[in-house]
């Protein structure tokens, strides 16, 4: 744990410790400090601070990942327009994953708080570990596993296209994004798991970084082919039928999957104004949301793309739909968008 603040290493030290998986091996109130505490100790996971004296976070993280480059890093920032930027040009720099700093009221009650901190910790330390036992990627066999049943093609052409991703998956969603690029004859609607400061940051870096048209959803807004839609923070992204076209709606209905905005009433939704003209592609992530939209998907005769393990930052969302049989294809990042483009009738890019 790695912060300037003494109350805030405290705090999430203590929550890491108390459950006895986990073991605090070493904190520290700067950058510099924490490298000097990795080459000392190995981690599987550092929580880093982005403001600090002598060294801050964003200049600490290609300096961690150069001691140990499995070490798996969350960047820990208060819910700035400003701290969101910063967190995503982290993720660029080597950081997996970013979690929002601790309020007051989750000091004094921190169950929600507790738990994602947990299940980030558990799962990015199980792909620490994985990732110093592994082969290097280019060895890493591209196909999907033999014991993943793949369906055949959906007889619909689809009509829309939604992502859902979470860990890991900024990243993601530019290298598809980058290959399906703005002709696409269908809207696009993502649901990634972020923060409500975080999301117009994320669809302005798509924007730039894909040369496409990213719009941060909007209520009552038309969808219109070629324009990607990012569902808000804080907001369910839905697409409801109305006389004129296919409409945006947000709610703050009750969270999913732990989640708001999550993949799974987007999928409904799309279902319900599209039929089964949906194809879904699901990203890294961690749980298993978008799970119960997918069998709805397939139910109603739509396609589902899944991102394989091996090139997945957590295989969560992604390996939920494709060990239950749901997917038409699973593949590894660099060849989903490919994939998509040949699916809606769209030739290489």
């Amino acid at each position: 744990m790695v912060d300037d603040s003494l109350v805030i290493r405290g705090f999430i030290s203590r929550m890491i410790d108390g459950d006895p998986d986990f073991k605090v091996v070493s904190t520290a109130g700067n950058g510099q400090l924490a490298i000097e505490a990795l080459q000392r100790t190995p981690a599987d996971v550092v929580i880093l601070d982005i403001e600090m004296p002598v060294m801050d976070g964003l200049t600490a993280i290609p300096k961690l990942k150069a001691v140990d480059p499995a070490v798996q890093i969350v960047m820990a920032s208060t819910l700035t327009q400003r701290n969101a930027e910063i967190s995503l040009r982290a993720l660029s720099l080597g950081a997996t994953d970013y979690l929002s700093k601790p309020s007051a009221q989750e000091m004094a009650l921190p169950g929600e708080f507790q738990r994602i901190l947990r299940e980030k910790v558990r799962e990015l330390g199980r792909l620490a570990r994985r990732r110093r036992l592994s082969v290097p990627s280019s060895q890493t066999p591209s196909a999907a596993p033999s014991k993943i049943a793949l369906r055949p093609l959906s007889s619909y052409k689809p009509d829309s296209l939604a992502i859902g991703a979470s860990t890991g998956g900024p990243q993601a969603l530019f290298e598809v994004i980058r290959v399906l690029g703005n002709a696409l004859p269908m809207p696009v609607l993502i649901t990634q798991h972020m923060p409500a400061s975080f999301t117009p940051i994320l669809a302005e870096h798509i924007t730039r970084q894909c040369h496409v048209t990213c719009l941060e959803g909007q209520e009552g807004e038309l969808l219109k082919p070629g324009r990607y839609y990012l569902a808000p923070g804080d907001f369910h992204m839905l697409a409801v039928r109305r006389p004129d076209g296919v409409a945006l709606r947000l709610t703050k209905d009750a969270a999913e999957n732990f989640c708001r905005p999550s993949v799974d009433p987007m999928l409904r939704s799309l279902i319900d104004s599209y039929g089964g003209r949906v194809l879904a592609v699901i990203l890294t992530g961690m749980g298993q949301d978008g799970l119960k939209g997918c069998e709805a998907l397939v139910k109603a005769g739509g396609a589902v793309i899944a991102q394989d393990e091996a090139s997945s930052v957590v295989w969560g969302m992604p390996g939920t739909v494709a060990t239950a049989g749901l997917c038409t294809a699973v593949a590894p990042l660099q060849e989903i968008g490919k994939i998509v483009r040949q699916m809606i009738g769209l030739g290489a890019r």
